[in-house]
């Protein structure tokens, strides 16, 4: 099951466990549940503190693997094979149920350990979703701290009919007791405010006692974590206030043009972002969605002040804009009824759960393409539609998609409709845009790729020029038309939206906030 270099990194990580665990196994006749079988006692031979137990009526689902601490009466469960992206919840809730200890701050240890309710939480998966293993991470870690919570991992691909009977049509999705809690990413933190309801609350207040910042950045993907690094080793009071770290970079599956890494994957430059920003005296404020910024000009006490959803006010003596982009969406009729239920932006995530199914990509840039030559591998038939007369892809992977049978491009493609039966999506329509018919497609499912549209909705109050696209207008300095304020990466005008071009950027924008500081005197002190 695993290859031997594997199981020699493992049973290196094993060697941190201090206590006793078990693996409890609850299996069916299926190849999943003889691999679940295999891979069980494959760990188990690597640590004599790890034991396997066979135990069909320990859960009604079937095949499952319970990592179980009999000590502290503590379990994560894995319904179906913790492989892919998932090996490493995998490792880690071995680790944690073990004793090892986690990466987490005792306050945030004491706040899961006083949560008073049972909790029963439902994780459905895909086991090529990148995002879905930091949801899956962050139930376990409370299930190992607290015995009253019981987190399981679900492979949607392993059972397709509870897949369709509970209608799950995008991962990861979250039940709590039963009850949808959630889709897409969610962090610990996140995950913790919903639960515990006073919690938002008790963050809001300790954020309004903060000092005012030299430099605030607004955002922490690439453009955010750059300006951050360079504004810190300048030795000025520095903080980063974000709805979460890594920004669109977190939902990116293969990162090939990163000068100097050969290959990485989203996640994985993410976490080393966060990682390097750590190293210096940065202030991270996560979980926080910025709402609206008041220009020191207009403020009493001259510092800008920057106001977050949570009712919370940050001051600063200037601010670095970098809050990014997100998926375009279509705006036709039926995208927001049937988003989740068919119309997906990420293929790497959802796209598992149309398998032999068919489905359309709108767009046929390059993100479009690659999302089609990917899906082709699982689904029936991928349908692609572009609204110009040509293909705005690269060379090579319009020929890869073209050699492929079961993908078809259409050009002069305006998507109008997407349709469906009230619980999800059963085809799309559009126009012909050279004779102005409308023709229909009966597919499952939609994945959009027309590109981004920049996070600066919060900012249409302010006094910060925009474009009529919606983008920051900066010059050479990352300077924007308010004094004090500068702009970086895929939410301004500089062209090309690429990561490595926006850490330049978040750089300059760093490098021209401290030159306005050091030009600039700071407001007295009332």
């Amino acid at each position: 099951m695993l290859e031997q270099s594997m199981k020699q990194q493992l049973k290196a990580y094993l060697e941190n466990l201090k206590t006793d665990i078990q693996l409890v196994l609850s299996l069916d006749d299926s190849d999943t549940a003889q691999k679940l079988h295999e891979l069980a006692h494959e760990i188990a031979e690597l640590n004599d503190k790890v034991s396997v137990i066979e135990d069909n009526n320990a859960s009604e689902r079937k095949p499952v693997m319970q990592v179980v601490n009999p000590t502290k009466q503590t379990s994560m469960s894995f319904a179906g094979l913790p492989m892919g992206h998932e090996f490493t919840s995998l490792v880690l809730a071995l680790l944690h149920s073990g004793g090892h200890p986690m990466k987490l701050e005792q306050a945030v240890i004491d706040q899961i350990a006083a949560l008073d309710q049972d909790i029963v939480v439902e994780t459905f998966i895909s086991l090529s979703c990148q995002n879905c293993p930091d949801v899956v991470q962050a139930f376990n870690m409370m299930a190992a701290i607290n015995p009253r919570i019981k987190a399981t991992m679900i492979d949607g691909a392993a059972f397709q009919d509870e897949v369709t009977e509970r209608n799950i049509m995008a991962v990861p999705t979250v039940y709590v007791n039963g009850e949808v809690f959630g889709q897409g990413r969610m962090s610990l933190t996140e995950i913790l405010n919903k639960l515990d309801t006073g919690a938002a609350t008790k963050v809001a207040a300790s954020l309004n006692e903060k000092a005012p910042f030299d430099v605030l950045v607004v955002g922490g993907g690439p453009a955010g974590a750059s300006a951050a690094i360079y504004a810190a080793r300048k030795g000025i009071r520095t903080g980063v206030v974000a709805e979460r770290f890594g920004g669109q970079v977190m939902d990116t599956m293969s990162i090939e043009n990163f000068i100097s890494v050969k290959e990485t994957q989203g996640p994985r430059l993410a976490a080393s972002l966060e990682e390097h920003v750590k190293q210096y005296n940065v202030d991270i404020m996560s979980e926080q969605r910025v709402n609206n910024i008041v220009e020191a000009a207009d403020t009493e006490d001259g510092y800008t002040h920057v106001y977050l959803e949570s009712g919370a006010m940050l001051k600063a003596r200037s601010v670095i804009i970098s809050t990014g982009a997100r998926w375009r969406e279509m705006n036709v009729p039926g995208e927001q009824e049937y988003r989740n239920k068919g119309v997906a932006y990420c293929p790497h995530c959802d796209g598992p759960l149309f398998k032999g199914k068919r489905t359309a990509v709108i767009g046929g840039g390059n993100s479009g393409i690659e999302a089609a030559i990917d899906l082709a591998g699982i689904v029936e038939h991928v349908t692609v539609l572009e609204f110009a007369d040509t293909l705005r892809a690269d060379q090579v992977l319009i020929n890869k998609a073209e050699s492929m049978p079961n993908i078809d491009i259409i050009k002069m493609a305006q998507t109008t409709e997407v349709v469906g039966d009230g619980t999800r999506v059963t085809g799309i329509s559009y126009k012909d845009r050279n004779t102005d018919e409308i023709k229909h497609i009966e597919l499952a499912g939609i994945f959009v790729q027309i590109g981004l549209v920049p996070n600066t909705e919060w900012l249409k109050e302010s006094a910060v020029a925009l474009t009529p696209r919606g983008e920051i207008e900066i010059g050479a300095h990352g300077n924007t038309n308010v004094n004090g304020i500068f702009a970086a990466g895929d939410v301004t005008t500089v062209p090309y939206k690429q990561i490595i071009i926006a850490m330049g950027e978040g750089a300059k924008a760093s490098l021209g906030a401290f030159d306005y500081l050091i030009r600039t005197p700071a407001p007295i002190a009332k």
